[in-house]
């Protein structure tokens, strides 16, 4: 089982009404709520951790996770209300505002021995979750006291409009990275975290910090990757009509770890033994559905049954 522990937020998307005025129709998001989804679509058993609000948008959450498959018996349900984000498209970028004072989400607390861990053998985390202090600190915890058994899988997806000190946002990302086997950031991330150094430079740290794999996904350029084991590679992505990029990060995310799943290299020592052939594949699976979300509106990775039978 992969778990998934996080944010899960409405994102208002930005619409039109029949006679052409502005509109914004909500729809559930969250980086770590999306990939849960996204690989639950895919057929890997997932489940979610964090908090999700019992208000109306919490139910719309919760209803939304558990129609893609996602087990919310880890979620933590509270009457803080839920977390809104309104966004705004920008050329190939999604911009966004959050209103998340004082939300179930960031008001969710690690319990030790509260989370049931059989079975488990991924844990995902990043986003929004790791600008707040206690958020980070919450999640950090529950890091810590699995990583010797579960695969830690990290995106910053950075929120740059959240953050007030960059230095120290920077140096807390750098932080979670050591504690993980997978990093995975957009080109956009990556600039803003390390400006214009070298993409190979950054990653042979990170891999020499206990990583296995770094991705950086660069858009319709692709993806590039680093392994210890497997060297650099470099997959494409396919060309598709783009209605929006939202949620295009989190689907690619989704979408390695299910195909690492597919391949029985999840767990910490098969991925360590991956092969560069492997790799590949799984990298291609991941853009190719990464793609397909980004050719309709919002955050709505595959299903498993709408892809081409060759995706995979």
């Amino acid at each position: 089982m992969l778990l998934s522990c996080g944010d899960a937020l409405i994102d208002f998307l930005p619409s039109r009404t029949a006679d052409g005025r502005e509109a914004l129709t909500p729809a559930v998001g969250g980086s770590c709520l999306n990939i849960a989804i996204g690989s639950a679509r895919l057929d890997v058993p997932t489940g979610f951790v964090g908090g999700i609000s019992t208000d109306t948008f919490g139910r719309m959450i919760a209803d939304h996770a558990a129609a893609s498959g996602v087990d919310l018996g880890r979620a933590t349900r509270s009457d803080h209300q839920a977390t809104l984000a309104f966004a705004r498209v920008t050329g190939t970028e999604t911009q966004y505002a959050f209103y998340d004072a004082d939300t179930a989400s960031r008001n969710w607390v690690y319990r030790r021995d509260a989370i049931a861990l059989d079975g488990v053998s991924c844990l995902h985390t990043g986003s929004t979750t790791l600008v707040h202090d206690k958020g980070a600190a919450e999640t950090l915890a529950f890091i810590e006291d699995i990583r010797p058994k579960v695969t830690i899988s990290l995106d910053p997806n950075c929120r740059p409009n959240l953050v007030k000190d960059k230095d120290a946002y920077r140096t807390r990302i750098l932080a979670f990275c050591g504690t993980a086997d997978i990093v995975k950031m957009s080109d956009v991330d990556f600039a803003y975290l390390f400006g214009d150094e070298a993409y190979t430079e950054r990653a042979a740290a990170l891999l020499s910090d206990g990583a296995s794999l770094v991705v950086i996904t660069r858009g319709n350029n692709g993806a590039s990757a680093w392994h210890r084991k497997a060297g650099a590679i470099e997959v494409e992505s396919p060309a598709v009509k783009v209605v929006d990029t939202i949620g295009a990060g989190d689907s690619f995310q989704a979408a390695l770890l299910a195909a690492l799943h597919r391949l029985n290299r999840i767990a910490r020592q098969q991925l360590r033994e991956i092969s560069a052939a492997e790799l590949t594949r799984a990298l291609s699976f991941a853009c190719k559905c990464a793609a397909f979300t980004c050719t309709r509106a919002g955050a709505d990775p595959p299903r498993s049954w709408e892809l081409p039978a060759d995706t995979w």
